[in-house]
């Protein structure tokens, strides 16, 4: 490979490096004899994605938000606590259940119509239409249907240690893993993971839709923009942990339980711009 072309006349041919300069310079001499000082060009910088740290780090915090707006919501929680002090009675019963059934051996041995139906209640919180999931488990039959469900559950819950809560979540969004159930999905996902970990997780099962998710709460409640899901950097994985733990800090303490909370988000949303 030639050094360089000289410049005199144009030749890349029997090129001489005649002294190393420093910082990149040498001075060459081409066969024709004429000399000259050249750089070498700079190598191309390589553009690394941003570690996990950084952009959790990135992420939007409670203190982003407008003190004004703060207070506007602090209010709308004072009059929504009057007016909704408790939530529905049965929810601590169901998330007890279903604590017992997602534990290592109440998963391994739980019955599955139980699983099922966990797919496809309504109670404490609301996965919506589960047509897939429905269609492939009747397609599959009961054993292999529960043996893929409890397998998706339990990596989810319980795979290896050194693979982050956010990153098993988005592997199984995204299929990856043979064993993941068809179907069960963002909204189920979350929804365990409200009910193994009620104190963490809120009620609000989707990172964005038309009706208003996670991204869509934090903009019309607190002002917040969040990153889009499409971004390969963010991954919805550490979009819906990192979006549920902000809106968790934001809404703070003095509900029954996080159902409450995510209640109070949503009826808020419609209110906030209104609330003087």
């Amino acid at each position: 490979m030639s050094l360089a072309m000289c410049p005199l006349c144009s030749d890349d041919e029997d090129i001489e490096v005649r002294a190393t300069l420093g910082g990149g310079r040498r001075m060459l001499r081409h066969r024709c004899g004429y000399e000259w000082e050249h750089r070498q060009p700079p190598s191309p910088q390589r553009h690394t994605a941003p570690s996990f740290e950084v952009l959790r780090a990135r992420f939007p915090k409670p203190e982003d938000v407008d003190p004004e707006r703060m207070e506007r919501v602090a209010r709308l929680k004072a009059q929504y606590l009057e007016i909704e002090p408790d939530f529905d009675a049965r929810v601590a019963a169901y998330w007890s259940k279903y604590q017992e059934v997602f534990a290592p051996d109440g998963l391994q041995t739980c019955n599955p119509q139980v699983l099922k139906d966990f797919a496809n209640s309504e109670i404490g919180a609301r996965p919506g239409n589960q047509a897939t999931f429905n269609s492939a488990w009747n397609g599959m039959g009961d054993a292999a249907a529960a043996e893929a469900t409890r397998s998706t559950i339990g990596y989810l819950l319980y795979g290896p240690g050194e693979v982050p809560l956010e990153e098993r979540l988005q592997q199984l969004l995204d299929g990856t893993k043979p064993f993941a159930m068809t179907g069960f999905k963002e909204a189920l996902l979350t929804k365990v993971l409200c009910v193994v970990y009620p104190e963490r997780f809120l009620t609000i099962l989707t990172y964005m839709t038309d009706a208003g998710g996670k991204r869509e709460i934090a903009r019309m409640v607190y002002g917040l923009e969040l990153p889009a899901p499409e971004s390969v950097s963010w991954t919805r994985g550490r979009l819906i942990l990192w979006s549920n733990d902000l809106l968790r800090g934001l809404v703070g303490d003095g509900f029954a339980n996080q159902q409450h909370s995510a209640a109070f988000l949503w009826w808020a949303k419609d209110r906030v711009e209104r609330c003087g």
